[in-house]
């Protein structure tokens, strides 16, 4: 299982990688940050761009906050954040 942790821009024109954000993989979402869109937003982008089933990526910290935890069963750290960046 691999544990990334992303800074997320909800909002955005569209949804894509922007880059880093203090070293970590800033995403702007198009969906705004309202009842949980700009979750359910990151969690299909995340599993789109690493070739998985949405059910197997979760938020595990910050639901609230533009920093987030996520888990992505069935790869490891390495081979997640490689898919998310050159995706």
């Amino acid at each position: 299982m691999a544990v990334l942790v992303v800074y997320c821009q909800p909002g955005a024109r569209q949804t894509r990688i922007a880059g880093l954000h203090d070293g970590k993989p800033k995403v702007q979402l198009q969906a705004p940050p309202v009842d949980g869109a700009a979750n359910e937003a990151l969690i299909a982008f995340v599993a789109r761009r690493c070739g998985v089933p949405r059910s197997q990526v979760r938020i595990t910290h910050g639901h609230t906050s533009r920093l987030k935890r996520l888990a992505i069963d069935g790869l490891d750290d390495a081979a997640a954040l490689s898919a998310l960046m050159d995706g």
